[in-house]
């Protein structure tokens, strides 16, 4: 069994990762580690939940042992999606740094630039750094980064799937093109790993786990429910209820909109619960967030910010109120329980709407997720059977009407218009003062179905697009 002093690691390091209690590497630990200390590009691949921060934390903190920073420039650079992650990194670095004089300089948006400012002029080793806060200041001209090192990005597939590639290419060329880059994240599609392969030399590929699995410590179900929102609300509800063994639960919303009008339905319910999403203020999301942590608050309701690599160790369920878009997201809401070898439970509400989604996901991890209760096409056809039956529309009334009286004498259609002239219409005006003939002759030129139909309308066409020009 390969235990982390056999990795190459420093005697500083290896101490305190002993204090901290930990005496053997995960898979993606032992794999990427060896590969990180001799310099060279890592892309790194494994279930959340597998250690992936130590995987570049560890050796990082071995080389820079061996130098000192230059004219106070920073020697590595960590690139984070969101400042939750930049804050968990940064707490590694303190918890496995201690006995290194290392300056560590945490750059995330919704803090003050002035305190930034200052750790920056101190001259810092480590920079870790959400992309946009990033150049930010060296756009403000406080920050060089020609004497980088090692380049980290973190939750690789999401830095560069969700609009930091522009970012991230400005950002790599402000530091050296000899630099050694370090990729980590638990999914990599093939589409995504062509970018990554822009940013790495001849990588290390370290990849411990299928792509995009799910770990087995996770209990998997999917729950129906119709499609209202009143309805998946009581959906949520009931499942939340029945669960005699939960700890603590993140709820994951699709949209922001989604996470306030949940949360205020639970509250109204009088379950204790908190929110979490990319609009608050950092110091909102630092509190909840350690509340959560403190179990003060059992119920986290939130969005794709808190689906990224978040280490709340025990965390006991995971809900997915709406189904994720993106199937690696489910993969990543899911990682949130089940961590570091404990059980956990993860429940998707599902609506008929949802099942292409549904199937997105089983493909993604190449295994059918069980219904509590049957897939949701029973649902369905009680909604639809609930449905009232559509009105007819109104020229296709006309149109039968009109058919029908192609059959008749002529003289019948005149009579039927007189009988509908309103009795209050004097002169053969209608009650808005225009003659009746003229709603008439609208009438049977919006009735007319051998005219091109114009694109974009569908079968409700505005009666105007069917008048012909003057000739």
């Amino acid at each position: 069994m390969t235990s982390f002093s056999d990795l190459g690691l420093s005697p500083k390091v290896l101490s305190a990762v002993t204090e901290a209690g930990y005496s053997e590497p995960t898979p993606i630990q032992a794999g990427a580690i060896p590969h990180a200390l001799t310099r060279r590009d890592v892309c790194g691949i494994a279930q959340t939940g597998t250690g992936k921060t130590a995987s570049f934390v560890l050796p990082m903190l071995t080389l820079l042992e061996r130098g000192r920073a230059r004219a106070r420039m920073p020697r590595t650079l960590i690139l984070e999606p969101t400042r939750e992650l930049a804050a968990q990194v940064a707490e590694n670095f303190e918890k496995y740094g201690k006995n290194h004089k290392l300056n560590v300089a945490l750059l995330i948006g919704g803090v003050s630039f002035d305190e930034q400012d200052r750790k920056i002029e101190r001259g810092a080793d480590v920079l870790i750094a959400t992309p946009g806060r990033l150049l930010d200041h060296t756009e403000r001209g406080k920050l060089l980064m020609t004497g980088v090192e090692i380049f980290v990005i973190d939750e690789a597939d999401r830095m560069l799937d969700m609009g930091f590639i522009p970012d991230i290419e400005r950002i790599a060329k402000l530091i050296p093109f000899t630099r050694q880059t370090l990729f980590f994240s638990a999914t990599m599609p093939p589409e995504i790993q062509k970018l990554a392969d822009r940013f790495l030399q001849n990588p290390a590929r370290v990849e411990v786990a299928p792509p995009s699995s799910t770990a087995a410590t996770v209990e998997q179900k999917l729950v129906a429910s119709k499609a209202k929102d009143y309805e998946k609300r009581e959906t949520l509800r009931s499942i939340i209820d029945q669960q005699d063994d939960l700890k603590n639960a993140i709820i994951f919303c699709n949209r922001k909109k989604s996470v306030a009008d949940l949360l205020r339905s639970l509250q109204r319910h009088e379950y204790a619960c908190g929110a979490l999403h990319g609009d608050m203020d950092q110091h909102s999301r630092t509190t909840i967030l350690q509340n959560f942590r403190d179990g003060k608050l059992p119920l986290l309701v939130a969005s794709d910010v808190a689906a990224r690599g978040l280490d709340i160790p025990d965390v006991s369920h995971v809900f997915n109120y709406d189904v994720p878009i993106h199937a690696e997201d489910y993969v990543h809401r899911i990682g949130r329980t089940g961590r570091a070898g404990r059980k956990g439970k993860a429940f998707t509400i599902a609506t008929a709407k949802d099942s292409k989604f549904v199937d997105a996901i089983e493909k993604l991890i190449d295994r059918k997720i069980d219904w509590v209760d049957g897939p949701p096409s029973s649902h369905a056809a009680e909604e639809a059977s609930e449905k009232p039956a559509p009105r007819a529309r109104r020229g296709a009334r006309k149109q039968d009407t009109s058919s029908e009286s192609k059959s008749e004498p002529k003289a019948a259609p005149q009579q039927d218009n007189r009988a509908a002239k309103p009795a209050n219409a004097p002169n053969g005006k209608a009650a808005g003062g225009k003659p009746a003939n003229d709603d008439r002759k609208r009438s049977r030129r919006r009735d007319r179905d051998d005219d091109p139909t114009p694109v974009g309308f569908g079968d409700d066409i505005p009666a105007f697009m069917l008048i012909g020009a003057k000739s």
